[in-house]
């Protein structure tokens, strides 16, 4: 009997060990969670592979996704960020991360954490998918639409409803792995 076959979407080196590593893991911590929203704004457009390749770039440029610090980013900054060749040099998705970065922590604020506020819109736990194909996932969910709508209602850009979707999918909210992919499994039992 052959091995389970992974997702067929991953088809570099690195796309291969963030989906074997990380895709679909139930994430609860403020600061990845912080990571995973500005890496996602700043793919709008772009493939997750682009964003996935300057990744430590991002980490770097970025100050290591600390929100406190990326809050207070000034002219100077921006200007460094804007000449930076590893990341995606974008004024507009660079302002985002910004204004997300004051959102951001203003939720905290609100909530006492990010993870407390973000996972209300799947009730506390991920949903567990049960995908065959490809084909089947969608690109948002009624799920997805909340989320987006409540983010921008509290200032955040670069967050319409697919790429609050790719944020659940990247950071476990939701499992989207195949059923014939072994990660399906193992994301459903770190839920």
């Amino acid at each position: 009997m052959p091995a389970p076959a992974r997702c067929p979407w991953p088809t570099t080196e690195l796309y291969i060990a963030y989906h074997d590593t990380e895709w679909g893991v139930p994430q609860h911590d403020d600061r990845v969670l912080f990571e995973f929203l500005v890496l996602e704004g700043a793919q709008a457009g772009l493939s997750w592979l682009t964003i996935l390749n300057k990744r430590e770039n991002y980490r770097r440029a970025f100050d290591g996704f600390d929100p406190g610090k990326v809050a207070r980013y000034g002219a100077r900054k921006v200007a460094a960020l804007l000449a930076d060749p590893g990341i995606v040099r974008n004024r507009l998705k660079i302002a985002a991360a910004i204004r997300n970065a004051q959102a951001f922590l203003a939720v905290q604020r609100e909530f006492g954490t990010f993870d407390r506020y973000i996972w209300q819109f799947t009730g506390g736990r991920p949903i567990q998918n049960a995908w065959r194909s490809v084909m089947q996932v969608p690109a948002r969910t009624p799920e997805s639409d909340a989320m987006s709508r409540d983010l921008r209602e509290r200032g955040f850009k670069f967050v319409g409803s697919t790429i609050c979707y790719a944020h659940m999918q990247a950071t476990g909210m939701v499992n989207d792995h195949l059923v014939t992919c072994p990660r399906h499994a193992a994301c459903a039992r770190l839920a």
